[in-house]
């Protein structure tokens, strides 16, 4: 019996980041908070344990780093790097004041 498929191109789609830093252990500017992360990429030189920067296998490298409050979508950083600043004035603009952060050990 034939069937209709569409493809949709989700194994085409780049893997997800890795090993997000926490922002508050590298701080720019007081307030300024930088989140970091690690590129991973489906191309087979990527699998190597020799813990170097992963070939970028597509034609740009784009982020989006949604900031939430619970659900709702409070902010969304864009950039072209492994890292974003989350800056003391959005930072107000979002919640009233730069955010404070607190380490439960």
């Amino acid at each position: 019996m034939a069937q209709t498929f569409t493809p949709e191109g989700a194994g085409l789609r780049p893997f997800s980041v890795a090993h997000v830093e926490e922002p508050w252990r590298t701080p720019r500017t007081p307030g300024d908070l930088t989140i970091r992360w690690t590129r991973r990429s489906r191309v087979l030189a990527a699998d190597s344990w020799g813990g170097l920067e992963v070939p970028l296998e597509e034609e740009l490298e784009a982020y989006e780093v949604e900031i939430l409050d619970g659900a709702t979508v409070k902010r969304v950083l864009s950039t072209t790097t492994a890292s974003a600043v989350y800056t003391a004035a959005q930072q107000t603009a979002d919640w009233g004041a730069p955010k404070t952060v607190t380490l439960t050990l």
